[in-house]
């Protein structure tokens, strides 16, 4: 899945917790300071391009609509993260988090069970 850019990734953001919406209700749903209209607008249509979104159109508007989830987004990204950073191996991932401490041992307990929970289902 292609990686998208912090505006992409934003506008994304917007229609996921929005569900879709036209370009005026996603501005007026984003924190400010608000881009212009027409850099939102721009930023969509690329989306709708690289099959992110489609738009349905209303009268003289079109409509956002989310074509890919945010759970298929975090997913793609993650495994094309692994995949080019840590040699496709999430142990070497949480190795380089452990070693960084950016995570902790009661974290990873949790980790382990929640993986352990998953196993038995």
């Amino acid at each position: 899945m292609e990686k998208l850019s912090i505006q992409e990734e934003e506008a994304m953001q917007l229609i996921w917790k929005n569900s879709g919406g036209f370009v005026k209700e996603l501005l007026d749903s984003m924190p400010d300071p608000k881009i212009p209209y027409t850099t939102l607008a721009s930023t969509l249509k690329n989306l709708e391009r690289k099959g992110f979104v489609k738009s349905v159109k209303y009268a003289n508007a079109y409509r956002y609509e989310p074509v890919v989830s945010d759970q298929e987004y975090k997913r793609g990204f993650m495994n094309g993260f692994v995949s080019e950073y840590f040699r496709n191996s999430y142990k070497e991932l949480v190795s380089f988090f452990a070693k960084e401490e950016k995570i902790s041992a009661h974290e990873l307990k949790e980790i382990i069970k929640m993986i352990d929970e998953q196993d038995k289902d």
